[in-house]
């Protein structure tokens, strides 16, 4: 399974939060450091996301990817705190890239990826784990905020 959880987070986040990003920058010729403090949020989202993948490893019996799902629902670490810890950490990846960079075309990618995770959210993964996890999730869902808020 380790090999599963390696390979979907290099398919996964890898790509959306690090490849693109660093794709992008390289071929729009942004690759001087613009604004030092932007490194702040590339790193705390990087090693929020290493949590969570940490987390669905080892809690969940699991990965990230839908092919190999966790088995257990995942409500440690991050996860106590918001639903969505592995999507904010790859926001924070990108705004990070964002302010690090000043591509513009960089915070369009992430503004218009940050609409698509809400939906996926919202239409796809907790309706999933409603059906799922039943009454642990309705339960875990009251207390827990799908983001912040």
């Amino acid at each position: 399974m380790f090999i599963q959880a390696l390979f979907a987070f290099l398919a996964l986040p890898g790509i959306v939060a690090f490849a693109v990003p660093v794709t992008w920058l390289w071929l729009s010729d942004h690759t001087s450091l613009v604004q030092p403090l932007g490194i702040a949020p590339l790193f705390t989202g990087s090693l929020a996301l290493f949590w969570c993948v940490r987390d669905f490893y080892v809690s969940g019996k699991g990965t990230l990817a839908p092919w190999a799902p966790p088995t257990r629902l995942v409500n440690v670490g991050l996860y106590r705190y918001t639903r969505n810890p592995m999507y904010i950490s790859v926001m924070l990846i990108l705004l990070g890239w964002v302010l690090c960079f000043g591509a513009p075309g960089q915070f369009v990618y992430t503004v218009i990826l940050s609409v698509g995770f809400y939906l996926r959210v919202v239409l796809g993964e907790e309706p999933l784990l409603a059906r799922k996890y039943g009454e642990e999730w309705a339960h875990y869902s009251s207390r827990v905020p799908r983001w912040f808020y």
